[in-house]
């Protein structure tokens, strides 16, 4: 049976909810950047003159050719030149230490379940495997487009029959980040899922 998450029934479940999440958007900020930051790759790379292996030679003679003067074709102004002040190699990475994330962790939850937007069920399992047995129990516990399951774990049949839904990702409780809570329209959460995140957003 599917029923809406209310603040008081994440208490009674253990969770740390925030009365006012809002005041923890600063927290949420910096954990949702430092995410995104540390997957880039930071690999851009250009090449300044001294790294172009063009041979240096005077295109042409200085003077007598009615052209403009050059020296090298290595020119930044040149197609096929340097590039003057271009990207180097770079680590792009923040750090945020463990109580802004728990925080961030807490404002996030609290928030959605003060939208309405977390489902609670008993458990989320498609015995068969099927990509259709898995639409017709999402259909059953919400019509949003975009969900996101937290269970305490999956099996291997529903892992599967989830794999070719792509609006549609689980994640274990131990696993769940803000930046997955915050972009899904709704979130479905059994009941094993409770106990874990119950000990992650524990002050």
């Amino acid at each position: 049976m599917a029923t809406v998450l209310t603040l008081e029934a994440a208490r009674s479940a253990q969770l740390t909810v925030l009365d006012q999440p809002k005041k923890a958007s600063q927290a949420v900020h910096d954990t949702v950047t430092a995410m995104r930051a540390n997957r880039r790759s930071g690999s851009a790379n250009t090449k300044t003159r001294s790294e172009l292996h063009k041979p240096d030679k005077k295109p042409w003679r200085q003077k007598g050719t009615g052209r403009a003067r050059a020296g090298t074709p290595n020119s930044p102004i040149w197609c096929g030149g340097a590039v003057i002040f271009g990207p180097k190699p770079r680590d792009y990475s923040k750090k945020v230490n463990k109580k802004v994330k728990q925080l961030a962790l807490r404002a996030v939850l609290s928030s959605r379940i003060q939208a309405g937007d977390v489902i609670h069920v008993t458990e989320f399992t498609v015995a068969d495997g099927k990509t259709s047995s898995f639409i017709k129990l999402l259909g059953a516990t919400t019509d949003a487009s975009k969900v996101l399951i937290i269970a305490g774990q999956f099996d291997e049949k529903t892992y599967l029959s989830a794999r070719n839904h792509g609006a549609t990702q689980l994640t274990t409780a131990s696993d769940v980040n803000v930046e997955q809570l915050v972009n899904y329209r709704k979130i479905i959460l059994t009941s094993d899922a409770l106990p874990v995140l119950a000990q992650r957003t524990a002050a």
